[in-house]
């Protein structure tokens, strides 16, 4: 059977020397309800990841990038179950025109310093990533962070 992921957007939006990041606790059924993310969401079918994340980012927080940079790719496999792959386009955002809402149909946006973004309540994944998004390293990351029952195994990380 061929690899099929979910094609999604990751977006991390800084301003200054914070992050806007999503508390998703709006909806309880929601598969990341209580977690901190950054924004984005599935591809459709007629977008390049490029699009995909500026439409996400309208969507969910009322900006449009003005400055965006494709910093790596995640790989998933069983992140919503054994079947359930998912494979991200991760952008780092460093200006944009618009300004967020306090709240979209997620949860609470929240302008986070970076300096305390590892101590919120995220996917446990996210911590083998984070540091690379932000570090000076000019070169695009692309990780294979594996779940089995709704936790890393461990990740894999490339450098090119």
């Amino acid at each position: 059977m061929a690899y099929s992921p979910i094609l999604t957007t990751l977006g991390y939006v800084v301003r200054d020397d914070t992050v806007l990041m999503c508390h998703r606790i709006a909806r309880g059924y929601d598969e990341q309800y209580g977690k901190w993310n950054g924004l984005g969401g599935k591809l459709e079918a007629d977008e390049d990841a490029a699009a995909g994340m500026i439409r996400e980012l309208a969507e969910e927080a009322d900006i449009v990038p003005t400055a965006m940079t494709l910093r790596g790719t995640l790989n998933w496999p069983g992140f919503s179950g054994p079947d359930g792959h998912v494979f991200g386009f991760v952008f780092l955002v460093t200006a944009f025109t618009g300004e967020p809402p306090a709240r979209n149909e997620e949860g609470d946006l929240v302008w986070v310093p970076r300096a305390d973004l590892m101590n919120l309540d995220m996917w446990e994944g996210d911590r083998y990533f984070l540091p690379l998004l932000f570090d000076d390293d000019p070169r695009m990351f692309h990780a294979v962070i594996p779940y089995a029952d709704g936790r890393p195994t461990g990740a894999t990380i490339t450098r090119l």
